[in-house]
């Protein structure tokens, strides 16, 4: 039986990791992503290593394009093997910098992407009787820092959700698993949004700066996660122990420990 993988934002950043590890598996592999420059770029580095892949053009915040695309793969495979949500955009700034537009903006995109794309694909891996799904969320879901409230929230969202999806579609042999990076090397700080003086130097500073982890090594730990059926990735070492903090201890406790450790996670003022 043939595999496939369709992943959302797989023309840039942890996308195109996603893209690259799971032709490297066999996959034929759809990148669905807004820029098609990029898109036939992964494409064509994947052909190029001898594996199949194409690209089509989609919107996660259009129901239209989400249902165009499924249209386009329904008449190509006979069925999808997995479906990578991976397609996100990056928030910061303390609440008083946050408006309403921005966390609006976040959540249709992170959030209400993300469900659209299930709401759409879910029935026709209901009909093939199983799949698999891959949500990405963030660290940022699980063990949040200040500074960053609506893309927190959103990633959260993104983690209770798949939880919920995994009790619903259990008896539909479709496994559901979700991914919570830490900061690692990519282009997400190019999406990011943040009226606050500072915020975007810091976020970037983080991405390029701080990680020991490559977004290929990233990738290859989301892919055998889902391939051995275990519902949540923490790809960082210093991530897995934050969790593992938080819910051990109480919460007097772990926030108190996390305040000390984030006391300098601020935005430079000399900007």
């Amino acid at each position: 039986m043939s595999k496939n993988v369709l992943i959302t934002g797989g023309a840039s950043g942890l996308g195109e990791a996603l893209a690259l590890q799971y032709a490297k598996q066999g996959f034929e592999v759809c990148i669905a992503d807004l820029n098609p420059d990029r898109g036939n770029k992964v494409v064509a580095a994947i052909i190029e290593d001898h594996g199949n892949a194409f690209f089509l053009p989609c919107d996660i915040t259009s129901e239209a394009d989400i249902e165009t695309l499924k249209q386009q793969l329904q008449s190509r495979w006979s069925e999808v093997s997995v479906l990578v949500n991976n397609a996100g955009v990056a928030t910061g700034g303390a609440l008083e910098f946050e408006d309403l537009e921005q966390w609006q903006w976040v959540l249709n995109i992170n959030v209400l992407g993300m469900v659209r794309m299930c709401r759409a694909f879910v029935p026709w891996m209901k009909q093939q009787d199983g799949g698999k799904i891959v949500n990405i969320a963030s660290q940022a879901g699980i063990t949040p820092a200040p500074m960053m409230a609506s893309y927190n929230a959103s990633k959260a969202a993104v983690v209770s959700f798949s939880e919920t999806m995994q009790l619903e579609l259990m008896d539909n042999n479709i496994h559901v698993s979700v991914a919570c990076p830490g900061f690692f090397s990519t282009n997400l700080d190019e999406s990011l949004r943040s009226k606050q003086p500072g915020v975007a130097q810091m976020v970037k500073k983080m991405l390029h700066t701080y990680s020991d982890i490559t977004a290929a090594q990233v990738a290859a730990a989301i892919y055998q996660d889902s391939e051995n059926n275990r519902f949540m990735t923490i790809t960082h070492k210093d991530g897995r122990l934050a969790y593992r903090i938080k819910r051990w201890l109480s919460p007097t406790r772990y926030f108190k420990i996390m305040h000390n450790q984030l006391k300098n996670f601020k935005p430079p003022t000399d900007t």
